[in-house]
């Protein structure tokens, strides 16, 4: 087994392999004759693929849980211009049974590119030239207490940013940018960037670590949004003399980033600083997710397949010899 494990991003069309991937999400589904069939999402640190168990689902239900390690056995098939994984055999993966087939754990975990001390340095630059006292504090608190999580957690489960690394990663992006936007469009920069650093703290304790992807109940109950209101406001009520009307207008930009009640967003933003923060969380995700559609993707040529995020082709880069204009 050994010499035939193959990772994500070396699968090809019509091909067997066996592996080690992580169980990002596992649902149980039922064809329109109700045959049931497990879906899966499958990860590594090359990639993520989706899966379909067809055959003996009920036992194979019950042999792993969302989160866990796996080692799979299957065929590489196309739907919609996109590889998916046909399953054959799959089971829980441990260093215990597997470790002397190649398995480690660190190699299913997509880690951010960027140099996590670094980014942390630049971020601790950025919370030390904030002029507001009472939000330099704030800030300075909260990613103190929890500094080791910030520099490993996803920014999310699977849209954007989602590795090792990718909550730190998305933060100093957006911070960097509401800089100079905050300088441009004239608002409060350091309530901007006390927006862009909260928004998602939440996160920290609605999504598991990287190591071992899924929401966590308190996710799933209360959510993120909520979460990071709660935690913001522990900490503002510990700091002394900290003025009621900023408490307030943090508290909103946490509770209206998502920008929209469709979004699951409880408040829609009522002030500049608050619209700005949604558009800067929008475009930095957005770009991210534009990145790793293009970078991902398997199609000769100068354009993606349709089947994306974006629901269109995308175009790579430039548009070859063969353009026609």
């Amino acid at each position: 087994m050994k010499a035939k494990i193959t990772k994500i991003n070396n699968f090809q069309k019509n091909t067997h392999i066996q592996g080690f991937f992580l169980v990002r999400e596992k649902h149980v589904r039922s064809t329109r004759t109700n045959h049931p069939y497990l879906q899966l999402y499958l990860q590594d640190n090359t990639g993520s693929i989706e899966a379909k168990v067809w055959e003996d689902v009920p036992a194979f239900e019950k042999s792993f849980m969302e989160g866990d390690a796996v080692v799979v056995k299957g065929r590489v098939s196309e739907y919609r211009e996109q590889l998916q994984l046909e399953i054959v055999d799959i089971g829980k993966a441990s260093p215990e049974k597997h470790a002397e087939y190649g398995f480690e754990l660190a190699k299913l975990i997509p880690s951010t590119k960027q140099n996590v001390s670094q980014m942390w340095r630049e971020l601790a630059k950025i919370i030390k030239g904030m002029a507001n006292t009472h939000l330099k504090a704030l800030i300075s608190e909260i990613y103190r207490k929890n500094a080791e999580v910030i520099k490993s957690h996803p920014a999310s489960m699977k849209l954007h940013h989602a590795w090792l690394g990718g909550f730190l990663e998305h933060v100093l992006s957006m911070a960097k940018i509401g800089v100079q936007l905050g300088e441009h469009y004239q608002v409060d920069t350091d309530l901007l960037l006390t927006g862009i650093m909260l928004h998602d703290i939440g996160k920290l304790e609605e999504l598991n670590p990287a190591q071992r992807p899924g929401y966590t109940d308190r996710g799933k109950l209360v959510g993120h949004i909520v979460l990071g209101r709660d935690i913001a406001r522990e900490v503002m009520a510990t700091l002394k003399d900290f003025p009621a009307d900023l408490q307030l207008k943090v508290e909103h930009m946490i509770l209206s980033h998502q920008g929209k009640y469709e979004y699951q967003s409880p408040k829609q933003p009522k002030f500049k600083e608050a619209l700005l923060l949604h558009y800067i969380d929008e475009l930095d995700a957005r770009m991210n997710m534009m990145n790793e559609v293009i970078e991902n993707d398997a199609e000769s040529g100068s354009w993606t397949n349709r089947f994306n995020y974006f629901r269109i082709p995308l175009l790579k880069g430039d548009l070859g010899e063969n353009a026609d204009y």
